[in-house]
């Protein structure tokens, strides 16, 4: 599916968009994504202190080899200046997109006058946006939640703000910072930003398959869908998603032998780029997420969170899907 949408010179494939989230939409897994199907895939926060970015964490997220192009890279931080260093930094090191986080709700977040916590100072929000996009000469595109609180919603103020500063695409959560990600996303918020800014709006939260984006897209008028948590354990999201949104049909589920080398390939990329120790502990938890979807799955969860190289992690993995597979094929 194609779409019209574009960020500065980049023409985005199809409007289903990866969301950043730190810990989760590191380098594998976006890879891994934007072959599923994803248009646009952007990277975990980077810390806007450039003096952090020895640390092994850091080095692992500011690392884009081989990545489809446009590379988009999120920032996080309080302070315009850092944050236009930060920006510059990263487009020297290869981003194609900087994308300001102003959504994140995390309490270490936003203790640091940080992500959404922004959304309470305006006069702030226009520095660091600024300060930002007069640093660099490529898109900048900022990521905020529909204000601080459900008693102070500033997302409409904050989006149009940000559109006559030069802010080329807004990503929107249909929630406030305070209300985290308890109770539902809505999205009259996101339809009333949709109606008062020209540049691309994307619609995220709650989005867990194709019928519910192709009703936040109309009721919204977004450009397109960003999916967080939902990809978690189903990176085939993306393509089932822009499937629909093209045809109107759903493709059918992937079958237990695709979601095997969909599983092992990932996991492979996880120990080749984080290596045998972090790698193991990272593979956890996204072979936690794919078995969570796999009914019948608990004691083999159990079984490989004790696991603690990566030849046994692979072999279990093989094995376990492959009893599946035959007992699936005696059945029938």
């Amino acid at each position: 599916m194609s779409s019209n949408i574009a960020i500065g010179p980049y023409a985005i494939g199809n409007p289903v968009i990866l969301a950043p989230m730190a810990g989760v939409t590191d380098r594998p897994f976006r890879q891994l994504c934007r072959k599923l199907g994803a248009g646009l895939v952007v990277s975990e926060m980077v810390t806007s202190d450039t003096r952090l970015w020895n640390s092994r964490k850091s080095r692992f997220r500011l690392d884009h080899s081989g990545e489809t192009a446009p590379i988009s890279v999120q920032i996080a931080g309080g302070d315009p200046e850092m944050m236009a260093n930060a920006a510059q930094e990263n487009v020297r090191r290869g981003a194609q997109i900087i994308d300001i986080n102003m959504g994140c709700p995390a309490k270490k977040v936003c203790k640091k006058a940080a992500g959404s916590a922004l959304l309470r100072d305006e006069k702030l929000v226009a520095d660091i946006l600024e300060a930002v996009v007069q640093s660099v000469s490529v898109p900048v595109t900022l990521k905020i939640r529909t204000g601080w609180c459900p008693e102070s919603k500033n997302g409409v103020t904050v989006a149009r703000m940000a559109e006559d500063i030069g802010i080329s695409a807004l990503a929107v959560h249909g929630r406030t910072r305070a209300c985290g990600y308890h109770g539902q996303a809505e999205f009259d918020t996101i339809a009333d930003i949709v109606s008062r800014v020209k540049i691309p709006v994307f619609a995220n939260g709650d989005i867990t398959g194709p019928e519910r984006a192709r009703e936040v897209l109309d009721y919204t008028g977004a450009a397109a869908v960003m999916i967080g948590r939902a990809a978690q354990g189903r990176p085939w999201i993306f393509r089932e998603i822009a499937h629909y949104l093209a045809t109107g049909e759903r493709l059918p589920e992937p079958s237990l032998e695709e979601v095997r080398d969909i599983l092992l390939a990932h996991l492979g990329e996880l120990h080749r780029f984080y290596g045998e120790v972090m790698g193991v502990r990272i593979a956890r938890k996204h072979v936690g997420w794919y078995l969570k979807t796999l009914a019948g799955s608990e004691s083999f969860r159990k079984t490989f969170l004790q696991l603690d190289c990566a030849e046994a992690q692979h072999a279990s993995v093989h094995t376990w899907f492959e009893r599946r597979i035959n007992r699936g094929a005696k059945a029938a």
